[in-house]
């Protein structure tokens, strides 16, 4: 069923609007239009409106994302308001408002939408409204800027009572095409939806060109000598071998997952004068502050300064980090304020380097650095043309420890089992490698598909969700450039690794006497020296954020079964059964465990039995070869074919956190061969 034209157009118009970033930031902002429709109980003429629910993104809204409201019912409400102390009450109260059901939640906006007397509506975040917002002389620069046709708003929590005073506004300046509202963003209006669009934009363009004109050419101040951009590459490697001990700072309350930024705005900021100055006044725009907390944490040295020498600083202030944030919150907090949610860092900045972000999730981490790039636009924007002035600590954090906002935290999903956890796997691209990287982003894992064939790795990655879910990489695992530079862009993109699969594998069969040195030396290299290989890094890696970590190991039935024809495949699979032991016993102490799996027959989405392996097994046993798995089968206690998913399901079982003081253990899935039983 086609949504109602108002609703079709509020669409177009808040995808037109929320694709610019100029415009707003993700999930920030909302945009409503009013219209009729027919009232399915009495038959007759209702007036609704529609708006952006609680939580969704202008760019990607959909007609489910809205909320659809009478007016007449949300309007009576003025009647029943108790006042600015308990406007927190209204947003239950708009429940009743609601037109039919099935629609998303209403947000606190939703009083500003539906009292304006405006047939549609937007509320926008744009950096450069905001910017005129948190300057010191904001009311002033606005009416410089726009004259009597852009109204200012002194700053007010989002609520009922905003929504009263810009109503109020709308009316009182008929010739107003909106207003910026202090410390915080600004709202447009119009009788139809081409007009709304027409007012926003000329708000933020004109916002924007007038910081441009009237702004000075450093708001930032001079560069501070040695803090400049390192090079491309000795940033990024820099990057890479702080980005463990950074998310080692921001999971000490709760694990978190990473992101890392090097835009040139970052950069820019971090090597002037200004920065330790800004930073410490913290972000201003609601929708800022509570994805990046109320100030990010700062290394001050320089990025030329050995690593061990700022990994010790980072502690340090880390520590202050944390007691400072306490105290913010002892300063503010009143009996019936939410307990404290941690007191790390949600961003981290490194001068000549560039930004971590830190959330529940990769999405979460990567846009709580966008909205800190917000902010830096922001405070551009105002030093340019004034002083910047964010809002009180104190409203930040009636802000951050707001009741609606604690409920709309409680509302959430209990985490997947592997949430925060990102994983590399080796051998991705087909066969057990894909069903496992399946499984582990399908339990709430961030996942790096490491394969030698780069296509397959992509089609991979992207078949788990893109960006935000999985890495793609190509990695030859005999290779330790290539194996370290796997692990830098993990950690650069996700943060840093927290479990690694080594399922990577190639196997030529052969008896004794046919089997050649470059046969023995080929499958050793891949499996054997690739797998310590990569614990090695990974163990690197896991040791510097000190989170524990798992390492699992896909050996095989052949590695304690001794079978004919198969000396170097079999060889080296004991090889990797005993590293599984040997590590268990050296990386226990760091909270590392490691594990293996032992399958048997996994024919059918084999990347190993496709290239030639089951031919050569099937000749061996003197079976059709597309019936080696039925084969395999038969020979089992269980009598049941082994999949690549099985094997998955035993990876999770090691690393979803029922098992979690097991170390040192080979888990069998062969369907059972008693041959192989484990002694």
């Amino acid at each position: 069923m086609a949504p109602h034209p108002a609703a079709a157009a509020l669409l177009a118009r808040s995808h037109r609007l929320g694709a610019d970033p100029r415009n707003t930031n993700y999930a920030g902002g909302n945009a409503s239009a009013k219209g009729s429709d027919t009232d399915p109980v009495t038959g007759g003429e209702v007036e609704l409106m529609w708006v952006k629910g609680s939580g969704g993104d202008l760019g990607t809204l959909t007609e489910a994302g809205l909320a659809v409201l009478r007016l007449d019912r949300l309007r009576a409400l003025k009647d029943v308001y108790p006042g600015v102390e308990r406007e927190d009450e209204m947003v239950a109260a708009f429940d009743y408002c609601l037109h039919g059901k099935g629609q998303a939640a209403p947000s606190i906006d939703t009083a500003m939408h539906g009292l304006v007397d405006a047939g549609h509506v937007d509320h926008l975040h744009p950096d450069s409204g905001i910017a005129l917002a948190c300057a010191a002389d904001g009311e002033k620069l606005t009416a410089e800027c726009f004259g009597d046709t852009v109204v200012w708003v002194p700053w007010r929590r989002p609520g009922f009572q905003l929504g009263l005073d810009i109503a109020a506004v709308r009316e009182a300046n008929p010739e107003a095409i909106g207003c910026v509202l202090g410390g915080h963003g600004i709202t447009a209006w119009g009788d139809t939806a081409e007009e709304c669009e027409r007012n926003s934009l000329h708000i933020i363009r004109a916002a924007e060109a007038f910081l441009a004109v009237r702004g000075k050419p450093e708001p930032f101040g001079p560069v501070i000598e040695g803090y400049e951009a390192l090079p491309d590459a000795e940033r990024r490697e820099r990057a890479a071998a702080l980005a463990p001990y950074v998310r080692a700072l921001a999971s000490r309350d709760r694990a978190q997952v990473g992101h890392f930024t090097d835009s040139d705005v970052v950069l820019d900021f971090l090597a002037r004068a200004e920065h330790p100055r800004l930073a410490v006044l913290g972000t201003s725009c609601p929708d800022h502050f509570l994805r990046t907390k109320v100030r990010p944490l700062v290394l001050d040295l320089p990025p030329t300064v050995p690593l061990d020498e700022a990994t010790a600083r980072l502690k340090e202030l880390h520590a202050a980090y944390r007691e400072e944030y306490a105290a913010y919150y002892e300063r503010h907090a009143l009996p019936d304020s939410p307990a404290m949610r941690g007191a790390d860092p949600a961003i981290v900045l490194v001068p000549g380097v560039g930004m971590f972000s830190f959330g529940k999730d990769r999405q979460t981490a990567r846009v709580a650095g966008e909205f800190y790039v917000n902010a830096i636009n922001v405070m551009r924007g105002a030093e340019a043309v004034s002083t910047y002035a964010p809002i009180e600590e104190s409203e930040k954090f009636r802000i951050e420890y707001w009741a609606l906002e604690e409920a709309k935290l409680q509302r959430m999903p209990r985490p997947e089992p592997l949430a925060t956890r990102v994983a590399l796997v080796t051998g991705a691209g087909s066969g057990i490698g894909r069903a496992i990287a399946h499984r582990l982003v399908a339990e709430g894992a961030c996942v790096v598909v490491a394969d030698l064939d780069a296509d397959s790795a992509e089609r991979v990655a992207e078949e788990l969700g893109g960006a935000d879910r999985a890495l793609a990489v190509t990695v030859d695992v005999t290779s330790e450039e290539q194996i370290c530079e796997a692990f830098r862009a993990a950690v650069l993109a996700f943060g840093g690794v927290d479990l690694v699969v080594n399922n990577a594998g190639i196997s030529i069969s052969r008896p004794l006497l046919e089997t050649s040195a470059k046969d023995w030396d080929l499958q050793h290299d891949i499996m054997a020296r690739g797998s310590f290989l990569v614990s090695r890094e990974a163990a690197r890696v896991m040791i510097a954020q000190g989170l524990g970590g798992d390492i699992v190991y896909i050996a095989s039935k052949n590695a304690v079964f001794a079978g004919p024809d198969n000396i170097a495949y079999s060889a080296t699979k004991a090889d990797q059964a005993h590293q599984v032991r040997l590590l268990a016993a050296e990386l226990g102490e760091h909270g590392i465990r490691v594990n293996g799996v032992n399958p048997d027959g996994v024919v059918r989405g084999s990347g190993i039995f496709a290239g030639g392996w089951g031919a050569q097994r099937a000749a061996v046993y003197g079976v059709e070869e597309e019936k080696l798995g039925e084969f395999y089968a038969q020979r089992t206690i269980l009598k049941r074919e082994v999949l690549p998913q099985h094997v998955a399901n035993a990876v999770f079982a090691l690393t979803g956190g029922d098992l979690t003081h097991t170390t040192g253990l080979h888990i069998p899935v062969d369907a059972g061969v008693a041959a192989a039983f484990l002694r």
